[in-house]
């Protein structure tokens, strides 16, 4: 009997420290992507840049293929800089799952330019670097179909 307590136990123990790495991971990744987003919004792609592994794979409609690797990204991103400007943004429902090294990010966004709105999904792989930084290594980008079309 005193063996099925210590096992429920120490089950007990390692459920309750995951949950709270995972909660932990969550803020810290969410974090990440919000001061991400903050650049972006401005014209400015670098906290994208910055925030992406030199193996990034990047998705997005705009693209017919799979972009591969940071300098292949920051070429992409190139002649967008400064073209834009978002008002205001809204990051719905993220989530976050996550092991001790590796966490996907999920979340919709609605981005607002004036009068027009434009809504999303996204997907980031996150990757805890060997310096015990995240670097996003995989994106995904989609354009949310308007209701009615």
């Amino acid at each position: 009997m005193k063996y099925v307590f210590f096992f429920t136990l120490l089950f007990m123990i390692g459920t309750a420290s995951s949950q709270t790495a995972n909660a932990v991971f969550t803020e810290k990744i969410i974090a990440l992507e919000k001061a991400a987003l903050e650049k972006w919004n401005t014209g400015d792609p670098a906290g994208y840049l910055e925030l992406s592994a030199e193996n990034v794979s990047y998705f997005d409609p705009y693209l017919e293929a799979r972009l591969d690797g940071l300098p292949a990204l920051k070429q992409y991103y190139a002649p967008i800089k400064g073209t834009f400007r978002v008002s205001r943004y809204e990051m719905l429902n993220p989530k976050v799952v996550s092991t001790d090294k590796m966490a996907v990010l999920t979340f919709n966004l609605n981005c607002f330019e004036e009068d027009k709105e434009t809504r999303w999904n996204c997907t980031e792989v996150y990757l805890l670097q060997p310096d015990s930084t995240w670097k996003i290594v995989q994106t995904h980008w989609s354009l949310i179909k308007p209701l009615g079309n």
